[in-house]
């Protein structure tokens, strides 16, 4: 089947058909690196990873470029407030955003650009800009000439006079229009800044994406994404300066994700109710919070409670059940491959469903329910006093390929070593002997081990705690 995407821009479903066969090219909006990432920040960058992840899983090739804004008005102020260099606060908030999101199970991305280091290329893209008329310099600021541009809006469905009956003039700003927006920014005494033709200063947020777009993936992109919240202005603002200079579309699809609300309320600072993934990485496992962000489509508000990120743990443990006990019955599985068709077709029909959901405008939560279909399936094979090794793998497999479809990785238990294989053995003579104190005994001193016992009819088994 072929993927379809829902397309912002034109408010439907389209069929993907890349610039290149085989190859994708996708840029994403990254963080502005000032602080830790809230968990409005993790959200795309789950979402966006998995999207690229489907797309190798299809055979594509991704050229996948995250952007740092490293130096804006929030960096200066926090480096002000830490008696630190703008570079400093920078670095340590991207490395800490690469250990955050990377615990989440986010690739690296194939690029991550950084403002500082496109100066060359956001300067004269803006020199470009000017020399076709849609940009001028004012007082050492530099405006992009809105109105010169006959499509602003498109993104977001709001026409040029709309847009301006909401637009003001800012106090030192000399713009032509209230709906001009700014491309360079004359610098202030003390700030960071870099020499242009127009005098010291730095790009304004803007201008950067569209630069390393064009610096790393061309004219013209298969997809952007970000958060929703960047629709109006910065996309719409992007599509705009890329266009009105290259001549040519910016992307053809562009792909946002819904806003988080905390506790059925909207995540802000002003409520109190701002979570950060840093904290929350430190109090839950990770592969969880993964796996609670793809439960819900991606373009829908996605509402985080402790009760329901509990909910996702006791659902994400059916799934790590299920496979401690495919692993477990394996060891005593039959190499036979007789009356094995049925389970072999029902599994290939389970994993075809799989992809016809995330074909469809990458539908994790479908795709979730569907691993839930393969969870059940697995669990009444396993209720059969005799299984079979080719049925057993296959049920491994499957659930291995699709969880890491969706960036989920199980942790395979590594074995135990000699102290604690003698101890389970011991119990297990123990039982025999009905010397249940010690067995008990036993039991309590691995679980203070982390190692969780098991009796059933096939016989002990354990997992980590």
């Amino acid at each position: 089947m072929t993927i379809s995407i829902y397309n912002t821009i034109t408010r439907r479903k389209e069929v993907f058909q890349p610039i290149e066969p085989g190859k994708v090219k996708m840029y994403v909006c990254g963080p502005t690196v000032y602080n830790y990432i809230h968990i409005g920040n993790a959200r795309p960058a789950i979402v966006f990873d998995t999207v690229r992840r489907y797309f190798e899983y299809k055979g594509y090739s991704v050229d996948y470029v995250l952007n740092f804004t490293d130096v804006d008005d929030k960096l200066i102020k926090a480096a002000k407030e830490l008696g630190e260099e703008v570079p400093s606060v920078a670095n340590r908030f991207i490395q800490s955003y690469k250990e955050d999101v990377g615990a989440l199970g986010v690739k690296e991305a194939v690029h991550h650009p950084r403002v500082t280091e496109t100066m060359d290329d956001i300067i004269a893209f803006i020199e470009t800009l000017i020399q076709k008329g849609h940009a001028y310099e004012s007082g050492g600021d530099v405006y992009f000439r809105t109105r010169s541009f006959e499509g602003y809006g498109k993104l977001s469905h709001q026409s040029v006079d709309e847009l301006r009956s909401g637009a003001r003039i800012q106090v030192g700003e000399k713009k032509e229009d209230p709906l001009d927006f700014t491309l360079w920014k004359k610098t202030k005494d003390g700030e960071i800044a870099w020499e242009s033709p127009w005098g010291e200063g730095r790009p304004g947020w803007h201008i950067e994406c569209s630069a390393m777009a064009k610096r790393y993936l061309g004219d013209t992109i298969d997809i952007h994404a970000g958060g929703q919240d960047l629709t109006f202005p910065h996309h719409e603002n992007e599509i705009a300066q890329s266009e009105a200079a290259n001549g040519k579309a910016f992307a053809n699809y562009w792909m946002h994700n819904g806003y988080i609300n905390i506790d059925n309320e909207k995540m802000s600072k002003s409520l109190g109710n701002f979570v950060l993934a840093h904290d929350l990485i430190q109090k839950h496992d990770p592969k969880v919070l993964r796996f609670f962000m793809l439960s819900v489509h991606y373009r829908n508000p996605i509402n985080f409670s402790d009760s329901l990120l509990e909910s996702a743990q006791n659902s994400f443990d059916r799934i790590e059940n299920v496979m401690t006990n495919l692993k477990h019955r394996k060891s005593t599985s039959l190499d036979l491959t007789e009356d094995n068709q049925e389970w072999l077709d029902k599994i290939n029909k389970i994993k075809e469903a799989f992809e016809q959901e995330m074909d469809d405008d990458f539908n994790t939560a479908n795709a979730i329910a569907v691993i839930f279909e393969l969870v059940k399936e697995a669990n009444n094979y396993l209720k059969r006093k005799q299984t079979h090794t080719e049925v057993i793998q296959m049920f491994e497999n499957t659930f291995t390929v699709l969880l890491q479809v969706l960036g989920i990785f199980l942790e395979e238990d590594t074995l135990l070593d000699e102290e604690i294989e003698q101890l389970i053995e011991q119990r297990i003579n123990a039982r025999k002997n009905k010397d249940f104190a010690l067995a008990d005994q036993i039991r309590d001193d691995l679980k203070e081990r982390n190692i969780i016992l098991e009796d059933t009819p096939q016989g002990t088994r354990w997992k980590r705690g």
